[in-house]
Parts: C-alpha cells; structure tokens; sequence
C-alpha cells in the first residue's frame, strides 16, 4: 500500500517535470527562432498556457499533502511553546480544503461552458474544457487531501509525523 502512495506522489511530480521541461525548451527555441531568424513558434503561447497549467495543477495535491506549501512563520514560536501548532496545522488544512471545493466546482462548471461553446485553443485548436476539468480534477483532489490530513492531525498526528 505505500509504495501505491508513494508512486501516486511520484507521477504528478514527473508529470510537471517534464512539462518544465518542454516549457523551457520551447521557450528557449522560440526566442532563437524569433530572434535569428524572425519566424517564431505560432503555437508557443497556447503550449505555455497549457504546460504552465499541467505544471502548477499536477503537483498541487502532492505539495499540499507534504504541506510543503511557502508560509510565514512569525508566530510559529508562540505556537509550539504553547503547543499548539498541530491544531493550527489542522484547523488551516479543513478551512482550506473546504474552501478548496468552491473554486474546483466553478472551475467544472466554467469548463462545461467552455465545452458548450466550443472554445479551442487559438492556434492549437484543441478544446479548452480539457484543460479546465484537468484543473477542476486537480483542485477537488487536493480539496479532498488538505480535508484528510487536517482531519488525520486531529485524530492520527503520529500517522501524519510518519509520512513525512
């Protein structure tokens, strides 16, 4: 069973990885381009709009399960003298990842329009919706990880402590 949690930690890592990496080959490409030889990629602004979405989306349950997440620590001193940084952890993972299922819904349901009206890429042609149920999926499962690890503070921290 952990070696399915760890391979489920793995692959949106990889994923936005290798979207990284095609985003800066393909940036680095059409500067080149546009720059020798005045002929720049048509399609690179749709690739980096979609890239930089897979890149950001993917990883966010990943990032959030590990609570890996940039944060201000000016009061984490009063905190864990009182010792109570495990119920703020808990509290800020339940509020955001109820808050979490407001923007994953209206994301779907801007997807659903999208689809409705037939938006493409404009110089891809792809269908837009795509990319928007590939957000509104990643942001309802990282909702759903932030609730399970607030909830496993409350009850199980030492399960919590392990997995990192």
């Amino acid at each position: 069973m952990m070696r399915l949690f760890s391979l489920s930690a793995r692959i949106p890592g990889l994923l936005a990885s290798l979207a990284l990496f095609v985003l800066m080959v393909l940036t680095f490409t059409d500067v080149v381009l546009r720059s020798v030889l005045n002929a720049p990629i048509e399609i690179a602004s749709d690739l980096t709009r979609l890239l930089m979405a897979i890149m950001v989306f993917s990883v966010l349950p990943v990032v959030s399960a590990r609570s890996a997440h940039i944060s201000v620590d000016l009061l984490d001193v009063l905190f864990y003298r009182l010792n109570l940084a495990r119920w703020r952890d808990a509290a800020v993972d339940l509020f955001c990842g109820v808050i979490l299922i407001w923007p994953a819904r209206r994301v779907f349901d801007l997807a659903e329009r999208s689809r409705s009206y037939g938006d493409t890429m404009e110089y891809l042609g792809a269908p837009l919706f795509y990319v928007g149920w590939f957000i509104a999926l990643m942001t309802a499962i990282t909702a759903l990880v932030l609730i399970i690890r607030g909830l496993l503070l409350i009850f199980m921290p030492r399960l919590v402590e392990e997995a990192i």
